[in-house]
C-alpha cells in the first residue's frame, strides 16, 4: 500500500531569500503537476505554494525513492542546487505527514496563527491538482477530510475569531512606525486577496486616501471604487509614490516591481519625505536596496514575524483545542487508511462465501420445484441474510484488528483459512 509522505519548507526553517527561489507561480505548479503525474516513482502528488511555504504532498510505493527524486526534480526544475535549500527542509510521513497537513490547513503553522488565507489556498492547490489528475484515492480522501477538520476547528474553537493576516500584521507595523494611521496616504501595488484585506484594515484605522495599481487596470479600480479610493495604472506607480506615505506590495510577479533608481529619483521629488514599504510578497516585488536610500524603508514579510499581537495568548489557547480535534482526526483518517490494506482480503471472503452460497441455493432450490416463486424469494433473502450475519464478525474483526497493529498476521491467517490466495 502506498506510504503518505510530505516534504516542503517554510517561513521557520527557510528566510524569504530561499523561499522566492523555490516558490511555484501557477503556471509552474501546473507544468510541474503534470511532470510529476508522469514520473514512474511518484504515485499522487499535490503541490503547495505560497508565500510562507512550499510543499509536495505525494502517496508513493517506494518513499525514499520517490522522495529523491521530488527533491531533484524540484532543483531540477527552479534551476537551482538541491544544496541551496536541502537543508530548510522537513519531512513528514504516515500519521505525522497526516497532522502536520491538517495544522497548515487549521492555520497552526502559519507565521500568524489563525490567518484564514491558508485553506483558500490549499483548496486551490488540491483543485489544480485534480484538474491533472494528480491526486488519487488516497489523497482525495486526506484533502476532503483536510477540509473537513480545518472548518470544524474554526467553527468549534475561537482560533478565527483572535485569529490576524498577513496583510493585518503589515498594518499593524505601519501603526509602529507613524503611532496612528489617521490620514495617512497609502499606496496598493497589486490587488489580490492580501490587498482587499490590507485595505479593510486599513480602513479601520482612519488611513487618509488609498491608491491601487494593478498591472489589470480593471481589477485596481473595481477594489479601489469599492472602498473609496482611486486607482493608477501600474506604469504610474513611480509618479503617484510622491502622493503617498506607506507602500504595501503584494503581486505575483517574478521579477522586482520597484527599483532602487526608481525610488532614489522619486524621493528627490518628495523632498525626502519618510517614505514606507512594507512587502508582502515572494519573490519580494521590492528592491532590497532601496532601504539604502535616505528615509526610505523597506520590510519585507520575514520583517512581519516581529510584529506582537495582543490577542496571542487567546489565540494559543485555541490552538489547544484545535489540535485535540486535530489529533482526534489523525485517528480517525488512519483507521479509513488501514482499512485500505484489509479492503481486498474482505472483498475475496465475501465473494468465495456468496459464490458458495449461491451454488449451493441453486442445487437446493432445483429439487424444490413444487415452491411457489415467493417461497423461492423468501429462501434466497434467507441465504442472503445468513451470508451477512456469518461474515458480519469476521469482517468486523479485520476491520478492528487493522487498527490495533496486528492486521498483516489477521489477514495472513483469514487468507490460508478459506484459502483466499488465489482470489486475492
Amino acid at each position: 500500500m502506498r506510504d503518505i509522505v510530505l516534504f516542503g519548507l517554510n517561513h521557520k526553517t527557510a528566510s524569504v531569500d530561499v523561499r522566492e527561489c523555490i516558490s511555484f507561480t501557477v503556471d509552474e505548479t501546473e507544468r510541474a503537476l503534470l511532470m510529476l503525474r508522469d514520473n514512474p516513482a511518484i504515485g499522487e502528488s499535490v503541490l503547495f505554494s505560497t508565500c510562507n511555504r512550499i510543499e509536495l504532498l505525494m502517496a508513493v510505493d517506494e518513499r525514499e525513492a520517490a522522495v529523491t527524486i521530488a527533491k531533484q526534480f524540484i532543483a531540477e526544475f527552479k534551476k537551482i542546487p538541491l544544496s541551496q535549500f536541502e537543508n530548510s527542509l522537513y519531512q513528514y510521513a504516515g500519521d505525522d505527514a497526516v497532522r502536520h497537513t491538517f495544522q497548515v490547513a487549521a492555520s497552526l503553522d502559519s507565521m500568524v496563527v489563525g490567518e484564514p488565507q491558508i485553506l483558500g489556498q490549499m483548496k486551490s492547490a488540491y483543485y489544480r491538482a485534480t484538474l491533472k489528475k494528480n491526486a488519487g484515492v488516497i489523497l482525495n480522501k486526506l484533502l476532503h477530510r483536510t477540509f473537513s477538520v480545518a472548518k470544524k476547528v474554526r467553527t468549534e474553537t475561537g482560533i478565527g475569531d483572535h485569529a490576524v493576516s498577513i496583510s493585518y500584521a503589515a498594518i499593524e507595523l505601519g501603526k509602529k512606525i507613524f503611532g496612528d494611521l489617521e490620514g495617512k496616504r497609502v499606496m496598493l501595488v497589486g490587488a489580490g486577496e492580501m490587498a482587499e484585506l490590507a485595505v479593510e484594515h486599513l480602513i479601520r484605522n482612519r488611513v487618509g486616501t488609498i491608491t491601487v495599481a494593478n498591472r489589470t487596470f480593471s481589477r485596481g479600480l473595481e477594489l479601489a471604487k469599492r472602498f473609496h479610493g482611486k486607482a493608477v495604472k501600474f506604469e504610474e506607480i513611480v509618479d503617484a509614490i510622491n502622493e503617498v506615505d506607506i507602500v504595501i506590495s503584494s503581486t505575483g510577479s517574478s521579477e522586482y516591481v520597484l527599483q532602487k533608481n526608481q525610488i532614489k529619483e522619486a524621493m528627490k521629488s518628495r523632498r525626502n519625505r519618510s517614505l514606507f514599504f512594507i512587502d508582502i510578497a515572494v519573490p519580494r516585488d521590492i528592491d532590497p536596496d532601496i532601504n539604502r536610500i535616505n528615509n526610505a524603508y523597506v520590510y519585507d514579510i520575514d520583517d512581519l514575524k516581529g510584529i506582537v499581537d495582543v490577542n496571542i495568548e487567546d489565540r494559543n489557547r485555541e490552538a489547544v483545542k484545535a489540535q485535540r480535534i486535530i489529533d482526534e482526526a489523525v485517528i480517525g483518517f488512519r483507521k479509513w487508511y488501514d482499512t485500505l490494506e484489509v479492503v481486498p482480503t474482505i472483498v475475496s471472503l465475501r465473494g468465495k462465501v456468496e459464490s458458495m452460497a449461491r451454488r449451493e441455493l441453486e442445487k437446493t432450490l432445483g429439487t424444490l420445484s413444487h415452491l411457489s416463486e415467493a417461497d423461492k424469494r423468501a429462501i434466497e433473502r434467507m441465504t442472503g441474510a445468513l451470508v451477512n450475519k456469518i461474515l458480519h464478525e469476521p469482517t468486523d474483526f479485520l476491520k478492528r484488528e487493522g487498527c490495533h497493529g496486528s492486521k498483516f498476521a489477521s489477514l495472513d491467517l483469514t487468507r490460508k483459512l478459506f484459502k483466499l490466495e488465489e482470489n486475492h
